[in-house]
């Protein structure tokens, strides 16, 4: 796939995400749902799975409504009314609401650190040592446009590729349970892996890192949880007891010992009892959230914005960051910054 075919995939999506989401919402008359509905991911534990087990979210329940594999699938969901909330990678979040999708970024919810980041590996006998030697390489991926995609284009613009070099480097989107395994059968050259995966795969051995997200950009929040502005108008109250809670639970993982944060991860797996394998989660290391309590900031976006205008998907100036985001329902990031 060519880097033009490559952003016009991730135009018509986000494109078609906005146009079915206009008018879309789950309330209805004086009285808020209680209810949230979502997707989560196989072998996983999102944050707000944690922070309904740990007794923050109160009188809200979740409602799960089966498993998604990308993030633009999860905010489409909620851009389309099939679920409440969604979460994505801060691009995708970016071009879906410049499409003109009526959403809110309401918390951070992952990111990057030390202990928390997606490395792009080989196998150890690969001859890929750097930039250059990815040209006509498959570099496969959970999904196309999205993070993974953009922290390639990054890493290879900063090596001195050109935008016709760089077109030659082909992403391939895999599930990321599969991702390993293509790897390891030579299926593609390159395997971005990430959090528990990447910890389960470097245990096995025999794969070495080519460079990883937070060698590129440091510590930040990459994706946010987002509501409809139609729901967020129509249920302000339970927004804020969603968002507080699951910021209550991001620091929750800061604060608790990491064995415990993982026995905890591992009973909801078995009491909800979706036919999963939980013994990856041993490998969890960190949520990679940046700021407190998942709090939401300009530079986060502007990250994305700058990337999707140099690619050509949005314009330069056609969106603002302060627009796409509001930290109003986050009670706890609110107070760390000294608001009211």
């Amino acid at each position: 796939m060519t880097l033009s075919s490559r952003r016009d995939f991730l135009a018509l999506t986000l494109v078609g995400f906005a146009s079915s989401a206009v008018g879309c919402g789950t309330a209805s008359g004086g009285t808020e749902t209680k209810t949230l509905r979502y997707q989560g991911w196989a072998g996983t534990v999102l944050l707000p799975e944690l922070t309904a087990d740990l007794g923050y979210l109160e009188d809200v329940k979740l409602e799960w409504v089966g498993n998604t594999i990308s993030g633009p699938q999860d905010v489409q969901s909620a851009a389309t009314g099939q679920v409440d909330f969604g979460g994505a990678f801060n691009g995708a979040v970016v071009k879906l609401a410049t499409a003109g999708a009526p959403i809110k970024a309401v918390i951070g919810y992952y990111g990057v650190d030390e202990q928390q980041y997606n490395g792009y590996f080989v196998l150890e006998d690969s001859p890929v040592r750097g930039a250059r030697d990815l040209l006509g390489k498959k570099v496969g991926m959970n999904t196309l446009g999205a993070h993974s995609e953009a922290m390639l284009d990054i890493y290879l613009e900063r090596n001195g590729l050109s935008k016709e070099d760089i077109a030659r480097v082909e992403p391939l989107a895999l599930p990321p349970v599969n991702t390993e395994q293509a790897l390891r059968q030579r299926q593609i050259e390159v395997a971005v892996l990430g959090d528990i995966l990447r910890e389960k795969a470097l245990a096995t051995g025999g794969i070495r890192q080519v460079f990883n997200d937070f060698e590129l950009l440091g510590a930040f929040t990459a994706g946010t949880y987002v509501f409809t502005n139609r729901f967020i108008e129509q249920n302000p109250g339970t927004v804020r007891t969603f968002v507080t809670a699951t910021a209550k639970a991001i620091e929750w993982t800061r604060t608790t010992p990491r064995a415990e944060v993982i026995d905890r991860f591992t009973e909801i797996v078995t009491k909800r009892k979706r036919n999963e394998d939980a013994d990856t989660l041993k490998y969890w290391k960190s949520t990679g959230v940046a700021q407190t309590g998942g709090r939401i900031t300009d530079d986060e976006l502007n990250l994305w914005i700058d990337w999707l205008s140099d690619r050509g998907d949005i314009k330069p100036g056609q969106v603002k960051a302060a627009d796409l985001y509001t930290n109003e329902f986050n009670d706890l990031a609110k107070t760390a910054k000294g608001q009211t």
